[in-house]
């Protein structure tokens, strides 16, 4: 089955559900290149891929109880970050290992209930597979919430945050709260994932994270020009991917992901092409 002609694609722009799944997803992808730029310079971008499997749990909970899934994903994707760090500070799991173990966890509650409820169902594949073009105005004011908190956190903290994850040991001679600090970024993180998840699919959301900031990185930018860039390259992969899911008619959570990985693929040739001048 073939997509739309590219001719048609700015009466698209005229429906409402197009209008949704923009915006929504530029809130979302920008939250997450955000966060995500952060979660790379302390190294723990894999830990969005183990709350991302945690909310699996969370979603299939949701669907199985007859609770809006995004709701028991965010009580687990907490619960489990909270764990995470839990695990770290009392020295019994280092991170790899408290991801693992969380990870373990969301799958196997997942299919647990899916058992008990009889399988997979369309709702549960949204949620796996992401569907930015079934946004509507309830994801768009919480995908707006969760911005606009991570926008105020980044605000006021960024240069305490930036402090700890450069030196730890300076921070807290220097005065910072680190563990409350710490505190408020991971549940961030929590809710940045679970949130997401509609938009772009549990499977993915690790990208959204990742793939900006690796893009922007490559640039050697001041941080700020490296933040900016992430954020504009992850709005704009969102943008050309609904664009080329509409025109070529395949899944807008792929063609959004593989636009980020092209965009990242770019800024990498570019460096590299720099460096050999």
């Amino acid at each position: 089955m073939s997509g739309i002609p590219f001719s048609d694609i700015p009466s698209l722009f005229g429906y409402q559900f197009m209008q949704y799944a923009v915006l929504g997803g530029t809130l979302a992808a920008a939250t997450c290149a955000a966060i995500g730029l952060f979660m790379l310079l302390r190294r723990e971008a894999l830990i969005g891929e183990g709350i991302a499997h945690v909310s699996f749990g969370g979603i299939a909970l949701g669907l199985f109880i007859g609770v809006y899934p995004v709701y028991t994903a965010l009580l687990l994707s907490v619960a489990a970050t909270l764990f995470i760090g839990w695990l770290r500070r009392r020295g019994i799991a280092n991170s790899d290992a408290a991801i693992g173990i969380v990870v373990a966890f969301g799958l196997s509650l997942g299919l647990v209930l899916l058992s008990l409820s009889g399988g997979f169902n369309v709702d549960l594949f949204t949620y796996l597979f992401g569907s930015v073009l079934t946004i509507d105005a309830q994801d768009l004011l919480i995908s707006a919430g969760l911005a606009a908190g991570v926008l105020v956190f980044l605000l006021a903290l960024h240069k305490e945050v930036l402090s700890i994850t450069f030196d730890e040991k300076a921070a807290r001679v220097s005065g910072i709260p680190v563990e409350r600090i710490d505190f408020a970024f991971n549940i961030l993180v929590a809710l940045t994932v679970a949130l997401s998840i509609k938009i772009i699919g549990i499977l993915l959301v690790t990208a959204l994270l990742i793939l900006p900031g690796v893009a922007a990185m490559q640039l050697r930018l001041s941080f700020r020009g490296t933040m900016l860039f992430a954020i504009a390259a992850s709005a704009a992969s969102v943008t050309t991917g609904v664009i080329v899911s509409a025109v070529a008619n395949i899944a807008a959570s792929a063609a959004i992901i593989f636009t980020a990985m092209a965009v990242a693929a770019v800024t990498t040739v570019y460096s590299r092409l720099g460096d050999a001048t």
